[in-house]
């Protein structure tokens, strides 16, 4: 598997270096947010529950006792425990948030209030905060207090409809939502450039996951009647030979993207159907043979054998593939976009920022040291004590089991 080692290259300075995050959020969508800023150069603390910490930790599969998706999700982080709960605690976080930047949270709008972390309490005292929240539905509106999960923004945001219902999509709602508060983040951290003032994010999952309806839904939402005898649509409903999956001899697939007649036209020649080339846009049943041609043809070869056949011809076909593969793919190795660090690899944040771009200069913005996700409450003992609590207030607070 192709791999690059996290010390071969001496890391640029990094557009969030200086940064500094709290993160009180548990679970996916939080932690990949948080995750992008930690790749980018923040220091980001994770602010846990002493007893047990983030529940992610635990979920399955387990790795050396510590759940993988934690892994993943937590590394280049210092994890601090704190009981929100306790009297003590709002203290404490104000120490901290001293010295941060940017909090995020990902509580019911009424659990933040009762734990003292939402914006409009935390910002009263620290005016240049950024304070970004990640809820189901947001801080407004009769949904905003519901306890969801993804599939049930991907049901309601309308992702669930067409195709096997029966079939929840990969996280698409949880990672949206991760993606936004990071841009949201970014852009509120400029606006206080500009103006000296913090800034309250929200972000909510239902409605990432309503986003990815841009292009399904388009037509409904332009609105307008259809022009008559036009039943064209963009082909990515599954209907289109152009734009669709192929099962190939071996059992393997195909994935064809001739959106563009020229594409099409190459593909056809290729396969030594030149007679499908003018039916690229044909409608209904025509439409429905010219898929069924292909799909009988595509049959005829396994995919390697057809992946070979279309070296170097320029048609937007490529290999379905695998976990493994797609890992291991030769693009991802030339990017270095895979880190293996104590055995384990990691999926770097897909982002690169510099004013150098030679190939080095790239090489040197994509690099990531990777440092292992945290024990619970590693990093207590350091960042109270930068943020100037003393050995004995320490002290006091494990006593009263506060951290």
């Amino acid at each position: 598997m192709a791999t690059r080692t996290a010390v071969c290259i001496r890391a640029a300075v990094r557009p969030l270096d200086g940064v500094r995050v709290l993160d009180l959020t548990r679970l996916l969508p939080g932690a990949y947010a948080t995750l992008q800023m930690a790749d980018l150069g923040a220091d980001v603390v994770k602010i846990e529950d002493p007893r047990g910490g983030d529940p992610a930790r635990t979920m399955p599969p387990l790795a050396g006792g510590v759940s993988v998706y934690f892994r993943i999700l937590n590394r280049n982080k210092r994890s601090v425990t704190l009981d929100l709960r306790s009297p003590d605690a709002a203290g404490v976080l104000d120490a901290l948030l001293a010295r941060a930047d940017v909090l995020v949270e990902s509580f019911r709008p009424h659990t933040s209030r009762r734990l003292g972390v939402d914006a409009a309490t935390l910002r009263a005292r620290h005016p240049r905060l950024i304070h970004a929240s990640i809820t189901g539905f947001g801080q407004t509106g009769p949904y905003a207090e519901r306890a969801a999960h993804d599939i049930n923004y991907e049901a309601l945001g309308g992702l669930l409809a067409g195709g096997d219902p029966e079939v929840p999509r990969k996280l698409v709602a949880d990672i949206g939502a991760a993606m936004n508060a990071a841009s949201g983040i970014l852009a509120a951290l400029f606006q206080r450039e500009r103006t000296g003032a913090g800034a309250a994010v929200d972000v909510a999952i239902h409605e990432a996951a309503l986003s990815w309806l841009m292009f399904p839904a388009a037509r409904e939402l332009v609105g307008g009647p259809r022009a008559a005898g036009d039943a064209r649509e963009l082909p990515i409903d599954g209907r289109s030979a152009c734009y669709n999956i192929y099962r190939t001899a071996d059992g393997g697939y195909l994935a064809l993207g001739a959106l563009e007649p020229k594409f099409w036209a190459g593909f056809c020649e290729r396969v030594g159907r030149p007679d499908l080339i003018p039916l690229h846009g044909a409608q209904g049943d025509e439409q429905a043979r010219v898929l069924a041609d292909v799909r009988t043809l595509m049959r005829t070869r396994t995919r390697n054998e057809w992946v070979a056949h279309f070296t170097g011809v320029d048609v937007c076909l490529t290999p379905v593939n695998s976990v493994a593969e797609a890992i291991g793919d030769p693009q991802i190795e030339a990017r270095g976009a895979i880190v293996r660090q104590d055995g384990a690899s990691f999926v770097t944040t897909p982002i690169a920022v510099t004013d150098n771009t030679t190939d080095e200069g790239w090489k040197r913005a994509r690099h990531v040291d990777v440092q292992a996700a945290p024990a619970l409450g590693a990093h207590t003992d350091d960042v109270l004590a930068a943020a100037g609590l003393s050995d004995s207030e320490r002290d006091r607070l494990r006593e009263r089991r506060t951290i």
